[in-house]
This record gives C-alpha cells, structure tokens and sequence, in this order.
C-alpha cells in the first residue's frame, strides 16, 4: 500500500470520530464567545453545544496533549488554546473549501445559479428572471441573487462568488482589459452628471468642465463607480487634488446630504439617478438641479451599464444549462429595453 493509504488507515479514533457539525458549533463558539450564544444561534439547547465542546476537547486532549478551549467563569468568553486557536482556522479552511465544492458542482451541474446586481441594475435581472422563473422552477434551479457594490463588481466576479453580475464600470476608448475574458451585454451608455443643491448664482448651469472639478465643493464616495472614473481622470490620487466636502458610503446617504441642505456642494452620478433626482420639489430643503459634465480631459471617460459573465462559463456548459438559459434571457431583454431618455 502508498505512505498515503497508510496514514489514512492509521488515523486516530478521535480524529475520525470528530464530524462537520462539532466544528460548525466550535466555530460558532469562537465567533459569539459562549455556549450560550453559539446555542441561540444554532438553535439548540446550551447542553448540545457544551457536550459537543466536550468531545472535542477529549479528543484534541487525546490527540495533541492539549483541550481546544477553557472555560473562564460565568460570564466570561471561553479562551481558546493555541491548538484550539489553530484547530478553528483549519475548521474554516476546510468548510469554505468543501462549501466551494459543493457549489462548483451544483452549478456545473446546472442545479444552482447566483446572480449578482447592484441596486440600480436589479431591474435588468427581474426583467430577465420573469422569462426563465417557470423553467427553473420546473427544473428546481436553485436561483440565488446577491446585492453587490458596485466596487465589488469585479472581484465577486473574478471569484466565482456569482455566476453573472449587473452593475455599471467606467469605459473608455481604449477598452477595459478585464472584459477580454468575459460577454458583455451592453444595456446603457453614458456620460455623467453634477447633482448640485447650490443655486445658479454660485454654479451656473453651463457645462463643467472635468479638469476644473478641483473647483467644486464634491460629495464622494471612497470607492465604487465615481471612484474609478475620477481615478480614471486625475489618476490614483486624485483625492489630493479635489475639494471634498462630505465623504459618503453609498449614493443614498449623499443625497440626503444634498437635500437637506446641511452640506452644500456636488454629487457626481450617473444619468438616471441625476434625472430622477433634479426638481423635486421639497419643502423642508434646497431643490436639486443637475449640471451636464464636459469631458476635457485624456483618456475621455463613459459610464457603461450592462450584465457581464465569464465567456469561459458559458462555452463550458451547453445552450440548455442555466446560466445559458439565462444569459438569453438578457439578450432577448436588451432587444426590447427602452433606456431612459
């Protein structure tokens, strides 16, 4: 027999006898600190999850000649040992690895899809889904969609952590290298605006040219999709060269900023969100206007919107596999798309 058969023969009791759901529930420990809290949010009893830290710790005294974790006293979080510190990273190594398994072959298997959408783009995945819903339901597709952030696009992509995503990037003449391993379907094209609470007097409405947005008082957000196009104009550290006024998290919070008057400046947006914001009317705050942006500046800068998927992906599987079927499905939907004017 192989040195690696042997081993696998040889293994200790403890060791076999140690399941996927004792490490779940010690990881559980490790994250909440108590037996207490781990059972709240397993949904057992305190004794279950104790007798269980029990037998592992048995085993790992067994084992390695030391216990996994010590109680403390009422109260107090359970300390864990250097074994057990180093036994809850390889419980969590292991899990996501098997969990990654697991998914890689749902979905090869056309049993699981994830789609991923920003909150402006989900649209065009509901648009999409209504045309498949019957089949995978039929099919019993595990149909899964995931929020994500528009600066996260990519990497969820990259990463497998979603089969297809909807989001917006910035564009330029020179092309986007990451899109040469990917299809694009290409929903809406555009330049962005200046979405401003200041009156005319102090900003008038004749177009901004982007070399001298240094001069506007901006809202900005540290990452995302305005990062990236004013990274794309004035380069990594473009920050140092901008008046930021208000740093936000999310488009929202900034427009409540504006609204309420309490920061005056600029918020740089796409298209729809600009139109959809400018002239309401609100009484308890300043009335919002938006500003066309003048691209003077190299490399010459678009907002693009559109659904993205791993080309290799879609040439895996067959025309019958969900992420085809779906994919599609967006094609067929951008043919009838009526982008806003």
């Amino acid at each position: 027999m192989s040195p690696s058969l042997d081993a696998l023969l040889d293994c200790p009791s403890g060791l076999l006898d140690t399941t996927f759901d004792q490490l779940r529930t010690l990881l559980v420990v490790h994250e909440t600190g108590s037996a207490l809290r781990a059972a709240r949010v397993l949904g057992r009893e305190q004794s279950s999850v104790q007798k269980q830290l029990d037998t592992l710790n048995r085993n790992s005294q067994a084992l390695c000649g030391e216990v996994l974790t010590i109680r403390q006293g009422r109260g107090k979080d359970f300390l864990f040992t250097p074994t057990g510190e180093s036994t809850v990273e390889l419980a969590r190594t292991t899990f996501a690895a098997w969990l990654e398994s697991v998914h890689l072959s749902r979905r090869r298997l056309g049993r699981m899809l994830t789609v991923g959408t920003t909150e402006f783009t989900l649209p065009i995945v509901s648009r999409a889904w209504r045309r498949v819903s019957e089949e995978f339901h039929q099919r019993e597709v595990e149909f899964k969609v995931a929020h994500v952030r528009t600066k996260d696009l990519w990497s969820r992509l990259e990463t497998r952590q979603v089969d297809l995503v909807c989001g917006s990037i910035v564009s330029t003449p020179e092309g986007d290298l990451r899109l040469k391993e990917y299809e694009v379907i290409e929903y809406a094209r555009g330049r962005a605006l200046l979405l401003t609470n200041l009156p005319e007097g102090e900003l008038p409405d004749t177009p901004v040219e982007t070399s001298r947005l240094a001069g506007v008082p901006l809202v900005l957000p540290p990452a995302g999709l305005v990062a990236d196009l004013l990274g794309t104009w004035y380069g990594p550290n473009y920050r140092e060269r901008l008046n930021v006024v208000a740093d936000i998290d999310d488009v929202r919070y900034g427009l409540s900023l504006l609204k309420s008057g309490f920061v005056r400046g600029c918020m740089i947006v796409t298209g729809s969100i600009g139109r959809g914001m400018a002239g309401r009317d609100d009484p308890d705050g300043p009335s919002l206007r938006t500003i066309a942006l003048h691209d003077d500046l190299e490399p010459k800068a678009e907002l693009m919107t559109g659904a993205f998927v791993r080309r290799a992906d879609l040439e895996r599987y067959d025309a019958g596999h969900p992420l085809n079927r779906l994919w599609a499905a967006v094609q067929e939907d951008v043919r009838t798309y009526t982008p806003l004017a």
